[in-house]
């Protein structure tokens, strides 16, 4: 098998997202339940009529981008489809790991929303408004960003949080730190350094509150080896191994996002075509920026469903 899909992260949410799904395949439909259920709120109703400012928090976000994922999941297996026998590996960007397990039965879709929830609280909550901050800086090596975290942290925190691929990182840290390392890469050459308009420094050393918060959550939750490696963001290695793969979880929250060399490897590892799962075309776009020789297909509609269908056929 020459597949891989790939599950996005935060960023990619939009007002209506999945309501195509959902009207089209009562098992799609049936996911968006099960979240609503799991939080014990009409998210659905959330995801698909906005408002989009409240969309896009964190807390709400995460859970929602997983559900639209799975939705497409379901929707595929509705038509035959099989995780298991058609697709050899999986992956996520950030929150998309936790879709990626919950596609390939690491948790249920339940605990799935139910841990993203926690992980934007946490996430949230770990440092105060304002004292965080993360920028996109574009066009730069990455050894001379590093050394650029590394003169404007001084004690402070500051680091690379996303390698995302086609020129672009995404560091994060303390406020400060970070506002004057975007101007040492502005510097060094770098094409742009913008400010990002989040709400805590993701992936970062500010975030262990967080990451304790979710090593207690993950060990409260029902797992089971799932049916396609995953490839962790972290290690940028597969792994079916219950307690690993959760262990990679933990870490995620403080660690890098190695998107860059996610592609990478599954370049090397003969993987030919890569299917972005959910909303959005984000990921689809770095694949073609980091390796022109893969393949891209998105599947978030009806039609998208067909059409994966046909060429998985």
């Amino acid at each position: 098998m020459a597949v891989a899909f790939t599950f996005p992260g935060q960023g990619s949410q939009a007002v209506g997202m999945g309501k195509d799904l959902a009207d089209a395949f009562p098992e799609a439909r049936r996911v968006f339940q099960e979240v609503d259920d799991a939080l014990g709120e009409n998210l659905s109703k959330l995801i698909w009529e906005g408002p989009e400012e409240t969309l896009t928090l964190t807390a709400n976000a995460q859970p929602a981008l997983m559900a639209v994922s799975l939705a497409a999941i379901r929707a595929l297996e509705a038509r035959g489809f099989s995780l298991k026998d058609q697709v050899a590996y999986v992956a996520g960007h950030s929150l998309g790991e936790y879709s990626a397990l919950a596609a390939a039965g690491f948790v249920s879709v339940a605990d799935a929303a139910r841990l993203l929830r926690i992980r934007g609280n946490a996430m949230q909550a770990a440092v105060p408004a304002g004292e965080g901050a993360m920028a996109a800086i574009i066009g730069l090596e990455q050894a001379d960003v590093e050394d650029a975290c590394a003169e404007a942290a001084k004690g402070s925190i500051c680091q690379i949080a996303n390698d995302n691929g086609g020129g672009q990182l995404v560091i994060s840290g303390a406020k400060v730190a970070v506002e004057l390392a975007a101007k040492l890469c502005t510097d060094k050459g770098a094409k742009r350094a913008l400010m990002l308009q989040v709400s805590a420094p993701f992936h970062s050393a500010l975030m262990a509150p967080a990451a304790n918060v979710m090593r207690e959550a993950l060990a409260g939750v029902a797992k089971t080896a799932p049916v396609v490696p995953v490839v962790s963001n972290v290690s940028v290695q597969p792994s079916t191994d219950p307690d690993e793969i959760a262990g990679r979880l933990v870490e995620q929250v403080t660690g890098r996002v190695r998107w860059r060399e996610t592609v990478e490897w599954f370049g090397a590892n003969g993987l030919t075509t890569l299917y972005e799962i959910g909303a959005g075309k984000v990921l689809s776009g770095l694949a073609r920026r980091i390796n022109r020789d893969i393949a891209t297909a998105s599947v978030c509609s009806s039609a998208e469903v067909e059409a994966a269908l046909a060429a998985l056929a």
